[in-house]
């Protein structure tokens, strides 16, 4: 695993980071189950971790096509940042999508 290419603003540890790197490769390869698995022990240590919520909100929206629970996880997002501009746009592309009818 390399360093973030990113800045740090989170100050996520190197564990952390590895691990999120890791639950995002196993969304890729569709191993959802594991992935799902890997953010909740993330999120258990740290409920309001901005990362690992925004990939939550993506794993749902993305890979899983749950909408309405990916729209819950960019709200968390955004009642902890409101500046969050990845969160309010992919918010804002998953109600577009649960407007469909």
């Amino acid at each position: 695993m390399s360093a973030p290419q990113w800045k740090n603003v989170y100050e996520l540890s190197e564990d952390q980071f590895q691990r999120l790197e890791q639950a995002e490769e196993k969304m890729e390869s569709m191993e959802i189950n594991t992935a799902e698995s890997i953010l909740k022990s993330l999120l258990d240590e740290d409920e309001n971790c901005i990362p690992v919520l925004n990939i939550y909100g993506h794993m749902y929206g993305r890979y899983l096509s749950d909408f309405e629970s990916a729209i819950v996880y960019y709200d968390r997002v955004l009642q902890l940042e409101p500046d969050n501009t990845w969160a309010r746009d992919e918010r804002r592309r998953y109600r577009r999508y649960v407007s469909y009818d």
